[in-house]
């Protein structure tokens, strides 16, 4: 859907359904922080799916808590660049950053990542369908994640992130030297499509389930 065939109610309707949406990634880290499952876990679609054999916010709480008492003491997750592009009037997908903080144990770990979302509007509530976390790099305060393997925790093997994987532009500017030629320069994405052209028309990433 094209903004320029909408209606002047369908844009406003529009420019209110992307300010909740930014509200909607803004609760989200707030209430993560402060361990308020029920108001986190009522952030997403009530049939959200958890694990191959298990949906529905009550699932989700309880793998929340488990996880959230067994790695962390504290988190602080501060959201910045959000990129928000509709497929309709009630679905819409986004890709937000993400600069965490993390106590756990005695490291402080900190954490670069990006998400890549889909949000849906149930009953009349924009809600997360779905949350793609791609991670850059986690490693202590201290320990600066220059090289390979760059997510690197206390107690665990290190291992690379899918932070770049989303977008092929990465790994083809690094095979494509330049040359002497001035390279051709596309034609700019089509508005509310630029998520996808960067993804080279790819579909939705899917989540691996539990």
């Amino acid at each position: 859907m094209k903004n320029f065939s909408l209606s002047i109610e369908d844009r406003i309707d529009r420019l209110e359904s992307t300010d909740e949406i930014r509200q909607l990634v803004a609760k989200y880290s707030l209430s993560l922080d402060m361990r308020d499952l029920e108001a986190h876990v009522n952030l997403f679609a009530p049939d959200i799916r958890v694990s191959r054999s298990e949906t529905g916010r009550r699932h989700l709480k309880r793998w929340l808590d488990d996880t959230l008492r067994l790695q962390f003491t504290g988190t602080s997750h501060h959201t910045g660049n959000h990129i928000i592009e509709f497929d309709d009037s009630d679905h819409a997908h986004g890709v937000v950053y993400s600069k965490n903080e993390h106590e756990t144990g005695s490291e402080w770990v900190i954490m670069q990542m990006l998400y890549w979302d889909n949000y849906e509007r149930i009953d009349g509530r924009w809600l997360f369908r779905r949350r793609l976390p791609c991670y850059w790099y986690a490693t202590d305060l201290n320990k600066p994640p220059v090289g390979d393997s760059k997510m690197r925790w206390p107690d665990r093997d290190s291992y690379d992130g899918a932070f770049h994987e989303l977008f092929p532009s990465w790994e083809a500017f690094w095979q494509t030297p330049p040359n002497e030629d001035e390279p051709e320069v596309a034609a700019p994405a089509e508005l509310n499509e630029f998520l996808n052209t960067m993804r080279r028309g790819a579909p939705d990433p899917r989540i691996r389930i539990r």
